[in-house]
Parts: structure tokens; C-alpha cells; sequence
């Protein structure tokens, strides 16, 4: 049976000639493949140090058994046994950390992410949801030192977002934010409620990986560009002067074969230059999120994970502010901290998704 120091020890060949090819010229002329094994080179160079540390340990844990066979030295024998109870300790954790490292990595997860945050059923009280939710996403960016940048919003009628979407930008975004996608659902007393009745309501999240301009072939000849004056908040200027963007293009959809018009419009900013810019990027992750769809549904029917099949249309959890409790559905996690989860407070959360997956993928990987 092979083991783990012999899977680690395969690895040293390819991370030798991945490090030669991120210095090969032709190499640094193909971007995508460039980016490809630079990333690549990263993950086999941390494995090589995990490689070096276990490798350390597990010398250090021989030479102190021989040592307490052969010594005669009380002393040293008491040495040698203090090493062996230090070196046992610390193998299981390290063998698990290892094992997680050698799984293949979504390259998906080092990504930034468009997220979208869109009221469902419940009319008004859904669209306050949607704006919760959107604030909930914001104070946990910020905890975590990411850039959140509103694209587009469609405000409600009495407050909230019919739908609101954003791109967010930092550490491996997509990895972390990827396990909020599906239906959020809440249980509580609408502010439009008189007689104190609790209301159920729903706002669906979907969060996409960011594509980079090497990943998605875009004919911008093709584009038609409109633009408009915006409305909303911002001043006079945001009313004299169009700096409102919207873009049609049209697409051959993979799976049916019919050209289909995407239409995106941007208001974010007050530049119209920057507008266009980020109407691109929004265009490029719709395609390549569509595009993509195939190779996820492929992922997700062969290993259907409770945490992240992919399907968008899972209700994933339960916000019930009568009883101040969140639910997620998905592992069965509980906790009563509505009001801190609401502000941001989140992390906890996400980590016990990302063990709960992280035992699946272990199993399916028989490590």
C-alpha cells in the first residue's frame, strides 16, 4: 500500500518541472497557461514543505525509538520518550492536514465572485430580506478585508433590493462565498403586518466565480452600446450626465445552439468609462458561468455533496427571528445568534460547511 510520504515524494518530479516551465518563454507569452501553472506551482510548493516537515517528523519519531531500545541512560531514555509522545501527537494532525492538500482543488476557488442577491416570494417583505442580506454579505467582506462593489440594483418599493449585484474582490473569494448559493429563507413579522403575524419569505443567492479576460473569447464588435442617464442616488450629475451603460450581445448558447441576446446595464459609478469596464467583466462571468454549467453539472452527478451540488434552487437555510435562530439545512447546524450572524458574523458558519465537505471529499478520495 502506497503511502502518504510515497504520494508526497510522486509529487517532487512535477512541481520540478512545473517550476522550469513558469520560467520558459513561451510559456510567459500564454497567459492561460501561464496562470495555470503558477497556480499550480503554489499548491505543489506548499506540498513540498508539508512533504519536508513530515518527512523531519518522521525521522525524528524513528530515531527516538531506537534510541529508547538501545540506550541505557536513564536520561536519554526519558528524552527519547518525551519525543515519541510529542512526535504521536502531532503525526494524526499533520497526516489530516496532508490529506486534505493532496485533494485536487476546485481552481474555480482562488477566483473573485460576482454575487447576486435577488427578493423571491414575499413581495415587499422579500426585497427587505434581499437588502439583510445584501448588509450581511457587506460586514463580513469588510471582517474579512475584501473590496465589495454594488454593479446594479433594483431597489423596492418600501426599502431592500428586488435584486442587487456585486462584485467581490480578495483571498479566494469564490472558495469561501461559493457555499452561499440557493434559496435563503426567513420567518418573521413583516414590517407591513398588523396583526403581529409571522410571514415566511425568501431571497435567493447566487454566487459566481469572476472570469478573467483569458477565460471567456468576447467579440466586442458584436456589442451594441447604449447609454442612459441613471436614477437613484448621487447628486444632480447623476441625472444630467449619461453615465449609465447598457450593453446587448449576442450569444451562442452551448447547449441549444440558439444565438440568445444578453442585455446588462451598470450604474456604479459616475464614469461612464468605468461602467463599461465593469459591464464587460459582468459579461465575461455570465458567459463563462454559463459555459461552465456543463463541466459543474458533470462534478455535481458524480459526487452529490450535502454542502455544494451546484443547484441553485435548494432552500440551504432558515433565518427565524421569533426565535433568533439560524438553521442550515444542509448539515443540520443550529445556533441562536441571529442578530451577530445578521451583522456579519458568518465565518463560523462557512467552517463547518467547509469540514462537512471536506470529510466527503476525503472519502470519495480514499485517502
Amino acid at each position: 500500500m502506497q503511502t502518504l510520504l510515497d504520494k508526497l515524494n510522486a509529487l517532487r518530479a512535477r512541481f520540478e518541472e512545473t517550476a522550469t516551465l513558469i520560467t520558459d518563454p513561451a510559456v510567459l507569452a500564454d497567459q492561460t497557461r501561464y496562470v495555470r501553472l503558477a497556480r499550480e506551482y503554489k499548491e505543489l510548493e506548499d506540498l513540498m514543505q508539508a512533504r519536508k516537515e513530515y518527512a523531519a517528523l518522521l525521522q525524528n519519531l524513528s530515531e527516538a525509538k531506537t534510541l529508547l531500545m538501545t540506550e541505557t541512560d536513564a536520561e536519554l531514555k526519558e528524552m527519547a520518550r518525551e519525543e515519541i509522545s510529542e512526535s504521536e501527537a502531532r503525526l494524526p494532525e499533520m497526516e489530516e492536514r496532508i490529506k486534505l492538500m493532496l485533494i485536487p482543488k476546485d481552481p474555480e476557488d482562488a477566483k473573485n465572485a460576482i454575487l447576486e442577491i435577488r427578493g423571491g416570494t414575499g413581495g415587499d417583505e422579500a426585497a427587505l430580506f434581499a437588502g439583510d442580506l445584501f448588509r450581511m454579505y457587506a460586514k463580513y467582506c469588510e471582517r474579512k478585508g475584501w473590496h465589495l462593489e454594488v454593479s446594479n440594483a433594483n431597489e423596492g418599493a418600501v426599502g431592500g433590493f428586488k435584486e442587487i449585484v456585486c462584485s467581490v474582490t480578495g483571498d479566494s473569494v469564490y472558495g469561501t462565498l461559493k457555499y452561499e448559493s440557493g434559496v435563503h429563507r426567513v420567518q418573521r413579522v413583516p414590517q407591513t403586518e398588523t396583526q403581529g403575524r409571522v410571514h415566511t419569505s425568501a431571497a435567493t443567492v447566487a454566487v459566481l466565480p469572476e472570469a478573467e479576460p483569458f477565460d471567456v473569447e468576447i467579440q466586442e464588435g458584436l456589442i451594441k452600446w447604449d447609454t442612459f442617464r441613471s436614477s437613484g442616488a448621487g447628486g444632480q450629475n447623476v441625472n444630467k450626465v449619461e453615465s449609465g451603460v447598457r450593453l446587448r450581445y449576442p450569444w451562442k448558447n452551448p447547449n441549444t445552439g440558439q444565438t440568445e441576446e444578453i442585455l446588462i446595464e451598470c450604474t456604479e459609478t459616475r464614469d461612464q468609462p468605468k461602467n463599461k469596464e465593469r459591464a464587460l467583466a459582468r459579461l465575461r462571468t455570465f458567459i463563462y458561468d454559463r459555459e461552465h454549467q456543463k463541466y459543474v453539472d458533470d462534478i455535481a452527478s458524480r459526487r452529490k455533496t450535502l454542502v455544494s451540488t451546484g443547484d441553485r434552487s435548494a432552500k440551504i437555510r432558515t433565518y427565524n427571528y421569533p426565535q433568533g435562530r439560524i438553521t442550515d439545512h444542509r448539515i443540520g447546524y443550529t445556533i441562536y445568534n441571529l442578530p451577530a450572524f445578521m451583522d456579519g458574523d458568518i465565518q463560523d458558519c462557512i467552517d463547518h460547511l467547509i469540514v462537512a465537505e471536506n470529510a466527503e471529499r476525503l472519502k470519495d478520495a480514499e485517502l
